[in-house]
């Protein structure tokens, strides 16, 4: 029986070793500690540079959502455990449809929990996961491979461009130990990590640092923030949003913490229909109407009415 001998990988930059961790298994504690720390701090400004890429795929993602589009995470492992928990995270965080940032992982649910063998290299599953969502032209498909090279991840971005969807990539390894034909190709060169091989580690940070800025900065572009504030929260999925959301508007109008909640209340738990009732002296279904008109921008529900070019006074 003749042997299968895989395709070699060490020559990617998160397969080698660290010649800062040779001996990690033989500091003390706490040198180890400071060792890890070091390695993460390097993240940051790989992430910076990677800005530019990171620019326009916020707005391919804000161009997705303004045409009833979809942003579609895809990864394996800790890249789609990742892309699941950005995705699970904005209903609560923007009150957004759960439809606009989807998390696909291959090996299906099980996997968030446990590995699930062989799933990474499931080609076949990739393009049916994405027949299964009917992406289309109007939505992005988010490939995360740390490595560069997961097949799940590669047959998914092929599937999805086929169907005419944008696509980003996000890798850690520079381009030439990995190419991906697609709209945007974002790499966070990260280098060996702390394990020979662990991307969970400095890999995984830099994926948590890139998902987070592009969902909350294009989240932020379509009006789900004023200044800094989530004002499209869910205000009565706990008490800390309850909370949370009176505080905000007590901040915003100069109300009492008392009176602010009232307001919340009048405005049946949405901070930005209750900004604007105060602060056009209107009632809710009149505030309702100015944000479904300026399509949920609370900004620009609030800016005063502009008078047609040539109107009299």
């Amino acid at each position: 029986m003749t042997a299968h001998h895989p395709k070699t990988r060490g020559h990617l930059p998160t397969e080698q070793r660290n010649p800062r961790s040779t001996k990690i298994d033989r500091l003390p504690l706490e040198a180890a500690v400071r060792l890890v720390n070091d390695e993460d701090a390097r993240i940051a400004a790989a992430v910076r540079r990677a800005a530019p890429a990171i620019t326009r795929a916020i707005k391919l993602v804000e161009n997705a959502w303004c045409s009833g589009g979809s942003l579609i995470y895809v990864g394996a492992g800790t890249s789609g455990r990742l892309g699941v928990l950005d995705a699970a995270e904005c209903p609560p965080t923007f009150r957004s449809d759960p439809r606009m940032v989807q998390g696909l992982i291959a090996g299906g649910r099980r996997a968030l929990q446990r590995a699930v063998e062989g799933a990474e290299d499931d080609e076949q599953a990739a393009r049916a996961d994405i027949r299964k969502l009917k992406i289309g032209p109007n939505d992005v498909v988010f490939g995360i491979a740390t490595g560069g090279t997961t097949p799940y991840v590669h047959a998914a971005l092929a599937e999805a461009r086929r169907r005419r969807a944008k696509t980003i990539f996000l890798a850690c390894v520079p381009k030439q130990h990995a190419r991906a034909a697609v709209d945007v190709d974002i790499r966070v060169v990260t280098g060996p990590e702390i394990l020979t091989g662990s991307t969970r580690m400095k890999a995984g940070l830099a994926t948590k640092m890139v998902l987070n800025t592009i969902s909350t900065l294009a989240m932020v572009r379509i009006g789900k923030v004023y200044e800094n504030l989530m004002v499209d929260l869910n205000a009565y999925a706990c008490r800390k949003l309850t909370d949370r959301a009176t505080r905000m508007l007590a901040t915003l109008t100069g109300r009492s913490y008392a009176e602010s909640h009232e307001l919340l209340r009048a405005a049946r738990g949405k901070v930005k229909t209750g900004l604007v009732m105060h602060r056009r002296a209107v009632s809710h279904d009149a505030a309702e109407k100015l944000l479904d008109h300026h399509r949920g921008n609370v900004r620009e529900a609030l800016a005063p009415a502009r008078h047609k070019a040539g109107k009299k006074r």
